[in-house]
């Protein structure tokens, strides 16, 4: 028998939430399809961990997706959802 890992949460910052609702219906349909996705799968191929950080990012188009996975709690922290021309520029 196979056991099932138990699915992380999903915290959605404000700074991510307010991003989201910026962008067109399209580009946010698909960016909070990769955000449930993470509840399975939090390190899912093609996310970097970012050096000198305690953070990932994910890739969805020309958009990112910056967030924490905290294992022990079994919680998603997203931080941050950008264009990849911005995504890093808050620093």
């Amino acid at each position: 028998m196979i056991q099932r890992r138990p699915a992380y949460q999903i915290l959605v910052e404000p700074p991510a939430r307010k991003a989201l609702k910026k962008l067109p219906r399209e580009v946010a349909s698909r960016l909070i399809q990769r955000i449930e996705s993470l509840a399975d799968d939090p390190r899912p191929h093609g996310a970097i961990k970012l050096s000198g950080e305690d953070a990932y990012r994910t890739r969805v188009g020309d958009y990112r997706i910056v967030y924490a996975i905290l294992d022990d709690r079994l919680l998603i922290l997203v931080l941050d959802v950008a264009h990849r021309r911005d995504i890093y520029r808050n620093g």
